[in-house]
């Protein structure tokens, strides 16, 4: 059974290597590796701009994700949002994100300033976007626009 934990700075490498695997896995983007080790690091020394978990299987770090916090007006409170969702893929389809999910979502009913999550999706990833799906989230509500520089 898969375990979540916090973060810590000495992940840092771990982080930034699934990252890397992520994008090229997902969207074939090849990123900065010393970019990203130094965003990985800004979360990782700052939790106002967000916070990693790690997925544990059998004591081996198997997936993570980032959370960052976006204020609502709307809800008095705040929206989690998840980021850079990866999962190894020896460890896919054993509860390894449904865990990570399960504990956000407990974090969130636990808490009267959190108010729900949301995340993004690649248009093309029908597998990240069934896994979503079987979690209970729905894409009816909002289409993502983005302009970046």
């Amino acid at each position: 059974m898969a375990t979540v934990r916090p973060a810590v700075l000495e992940d840092l490498s771990l982080i930034v290597d699934f990252q890397l695997r992520m994008a090229s896995e997902t969207e074939e983007v090849e990123l900065d590796e010393a970019v990203l080790s130094e965003g990985v690091r800004a979360v990782l020394l700052d939790p106002l701009k967000g916070e990693y978990y790690i997925a544990m299987l059998d004591e081996e770090p198997v997936g993570c994700l980032l959370t960052v916090r976006e204020w609502s007006d709307w809800r008095n409170g705040t929206v989690l949002w998840i980021h850079s969702v990866y999962v190894v893929p020896g460890a896919r389809k054993q509860g390894v994100f449904r865990k990570l999910y399960e504990n956000l979502q407990t974090r969130v009913v636990s808490s009267d300033g959190l108010k729900g999550l949301r995340l993004y999706v690649e248009t093309e990833n029908g597998n990240a976007q069934r896994v979503y799906e079987k979690m209970g989230m729905s894409a009816e509500h909002y289409k993502l626009f983005e302009w970046l520089k």
